[in-house]
């Protein structure tokens, strides 16, 4: 295949984490040796920080086996970015929420941000990568298209709350309508109250994952952290189903 032909558009779809990774891949595409370097990319990095693998480096740093010294570049990288989060977010972000060791708050983003670098490296200038609804948007969905994002409902069934449109964005969710009330306040170490999910809009996800988690941490906290937080916007639903945002929110649902 000559050097300078273009691939087109490209989709795949990956359980891994415990979730559905899927791929989107607008032209100017790559090839398909790329997406199953990202795929890979993503299996390395649950095969390091799985909570739920005996044999990962954070389950066993987390039984003392191993120190952070001893732990690979990545692993350090992430329990630095996890310690300045929960100094950034008033300790409402931790790696330690349930009492023990496990940084799955942050590593999904990031994670989803590996992937979406590889692709940018291999030449992709619209893509989006989405795990388990939490999406790095690069580009856009086509030529002078912006990526349209619906929001789930936490309290309806198959019923969007919100669209974001935009394009080189991230965008993650927190909340009860997939897992249930699975975050916690780390000051408390229960569920938060007044919340039912926030989203957080920014450009990078690992970051933006972060936020969310934090952000739904602090329940009815929530909405007046956002307002101050550069860079980044939000839109909540509280308990009782009442819809609000912060900042440019880009527009209701259709």
């Amino acid at each position: 295949m000559p050097a300078d032909e273009a691939f087109g558009s490209a989709r795949r779809v990956e359980q891994c984490m415990g979730t559905v990774f899927t791929f989107d891949v607008r032209a100017p595409g790559v090839p398909e040796a790329v997406l199953d370097d990202a795929v890979r990319l993503l299996h390395e990095i649950d095969a390091t920080f799985s909570t739920y693998r005996a044999d990962s480096e954070i389950s066993r740093l987390a039984r003392g086996e191993l120190t952070p010294t001893e732990c690979s570049a990545d692993v350090r990288e992430v329990l630095d970015r996890c310690a300045e989060l929960t100094a950034d977010t008033d300790g409402y972000f931790s790696a330690y929420a349930a009492g023990s060791l496990d940084p799955s708050g942050y590593v999904k983003g990031w994670a989803i941000e590996q992937a979406s670098d590889l692709l940018v490296a291999a030449g992709s200038e619209n893509h989006c990568v989405n795990g388990g609804g939490d999406m790095q948007c690069v580009g856009g969905a086509g030529a002078g298209r912006p990526w349209r994002m619906g929001i789930a409902h936490p309290l309806g069934v198959h019923e969007l709350v919100a669209t974001v449109v935009g394009c080189d964005l991230a965008i993650a969710t927190s909340g009860i309508a997939e897992r249930g009330a699975h975050v916690l306040d780390p000051h408390t170490a229960t569920p938060p109250r007044g919340l039912a999910s926030v989203t957080v809009v920014g450009a990078r996800i690992g970051l933006v994952d972060a936020y969310a988690t934090a952000a739904f941490a602090m329940g009815e906290r929530a909405r007046g952290w956002l307002e101050a937080l550069p860079g980044h916007y939000g839109f909540g639903v509280d308990s009782d189903g009442t819809a609000w945002s912060t900042g440019q929110w880009g527009e209701p649902a259709d």
